[in-house]
């Protein structure tokens, strides 16, 4: 189950930085914020997996 939620992180983290990087060469300030945020909560779900790996044993 690990393995699903880190995999999930990084997809997360890569469609928010594709989003956000879309929405500046565009100018749509919405999606830049939107990818931001996504990509915010890849991040946050990467650290949770992180804390979870080391208190694992």
């Amino acid at each position: 189950m690990a393995h699903s939620e880190k995999s999930r992180a990084k997809a997360e983290q890569a469609k928010g930085k594709i989003k956000e990087t879309t929405g500046r060469a565009v100018g749509n300030e919405q999606m830049t914020v939107e990818g931001r945020a996504e990509k915010a909560k890849g991040d946050a779900r990467q650290a949770k997996e992180k804390v979870k790996d080391v208190f694992k044993d």
